[in-house]
């Protein structure tokens, strides 16, 4: 729905220090019990029509995890998917994508259905001259986060 790519919140980074910090805490127990050198791939699909919205903040999950992490995106942050549509593809240390992958699937899922709400509700009104505002009434510490993804979804801030 946006025409042009959104610039990234300046907290982003923190914002995700603060969920690595509740999610994981001193460490992931179960991460633990894996071999410091394995390496692992996985993938990320949409298990229902979405607009894509959260890239940036799922990247830096795994980049302050362990910059070894790659994540290949197959979509563009705004794009329109249908359910079952593989949306990237990751590779690195087991023990990194094991501990991110909750906060980074977190952050991934509510910046799509932000983005999901905005777009339902621009697309209600396209073609008139009214215009979908967005408000504060955002979740605490993803208030700048929650804004970026009604504006991917096409309503204005």
């Amino acid at each position: 729905m946006q025409d042009a790519p959104q610039p990234l919140p300046e907290d982003l980074d923190a914002t995700v220090s603060l969920a690595l910090a509740e999610d994981v805490g001193s460490g992931d127990v179960s991460a633990g019990i894996l071999a410091p050198e394995a390496w692992a791939e996985a993938t990320v699909v949409s298990r229902e029509d979405t607009t894509v919205a959260g890239g940036p903040w799922f990247d830096a999950v795994f980049r302050q995890l362990d910059r070894r992490v790659v994540v290949a995106w197959l979509v563009a942050e705004g794009e329109r998917v249908q359910a079952g549509h593989l949306l990237c593809r990751l590779s690195g240390p087991a023990r990194a994508l094991l501990t991110g992958e909750r906060t980074a699937l977190n952050f991934l899922q509510t910046l799509c259905g932000t983005a999901n709400a905005a777009r339902r509700y621009a697309e209600a009104i396209a073609g008139s001259s009214c215009r979908i505002l967005d408000t504060r009434k955002t979740l605490p510490c993803l208030s700048s986060a929650q804004l970026y993804a009604v504006r991917i979804g096409g309503a204005v801030d």
